[in-house]
């Protein structure tokens, strides 16, 4: 009962995140049907809503790069089952989201707005292409793992996962972070790039760029020569440029 009770959790879990992604993707790109998006909301003065945003961007950064460094982990499955912790953090995540989305205060005035129509076609596509590339990238390296599900799926079936593997498929063999790619594509590419999305934008980008240097360190950790290897050969995010020499 206690391993169906697990994966009846992972699987709410994962739910609860995939329908914040959708909305992560309405609220980023401002599209109809949705009560609050970037622009589109409760507003407030300028230096309230600067400082609520920024509040509510670090909680995130700090919420989803602290819970996933081996430390944390190593700690924190002292106190919650391991085949729950990938969920758990997951939940973690989809709530400082969730957060983020109920308590963001739109910040107004134009750095751009793209009227020619080709232009905005072009836009579109490449905010399309972004999310794409992020769900794709999950896809790559295993989507149910990083998600949760496969854990609570192999404690049910009481079996043990696999060494971890380095592989490099698809994406991975031009840039080292696909799926960091993707959310820099989604986040920028808007026909209308207000001051609150400017700040989401920018906030968000250096959150990644930090998260990727921990990230590395990890995974070199991990891995050893062989991610190192891969460094020195792979761009970071954009091919041929961020590689280690």
């Amino acid at each position: 009962m206690a391993r169906w009770t697990t994966l009846i959790f992972s699987v709410a879990c994962y739910l609860i995140f995939f329908a914040t992604f959708l909305y992560l993707i309405a609220f980023v790109g401002n599209l109809p049907g949705v009560p609050i998006t970037v622009d589109r909301g409760p507003e407030a003065p300028f230096a309230t809503a600067l400082a609520i945003d920024v509040a509510l961007i670090v909680l995130f950064a700090v919420q989803h790069s602290g819970m996933a460094r081996r430390g944390f982990k190593t700690w924190w499955t002292r106190f919650v089952p391991a085949p729950v912790e990938r969920s758990l953090y997951v939940l973690a995540s989809s709530l400082a989201l969730i957060l983020l989305f109920l308590l963001w205060r739109p910040i107004g005035g134009l750095l751009w707005s793209i009227e020619d129509p080709t232009g905005r076609i072009a836009m579109w596509s490449l905010f399309g292409l972004g999310w794409l590339i992020v769900l794709l990238s999950t896809f790559l390296i295993n989507h149910f793992e990083l998600f949760g599900l496969q854990q609570a799926w192999f404690n049910l079936r009481q079996r043990q996962a696999a060494a971890p593997e380095f592989r490099q498929p698809f994406l991975y063999k031009l840039v080292r972070h696909p799926l960091y790619l993707g959310f820099f594509i989604a986040l920028w590419a808007t026909p209308v790039m207000s001051v609150g999305h400017l700040l989401l934008a920018g906030g968000l980008s250096i959150w990644m760029l930090i998260a990727i240097q921990l990230e590395e360190r990890d995974l070199v950790a991990l891995f050893g020569d062989s991610y190192e290897s891969y460094r020195k050969s792979v761009g970071m995010i954009i091919p041929f440029l961020g590689r280690r020499a």
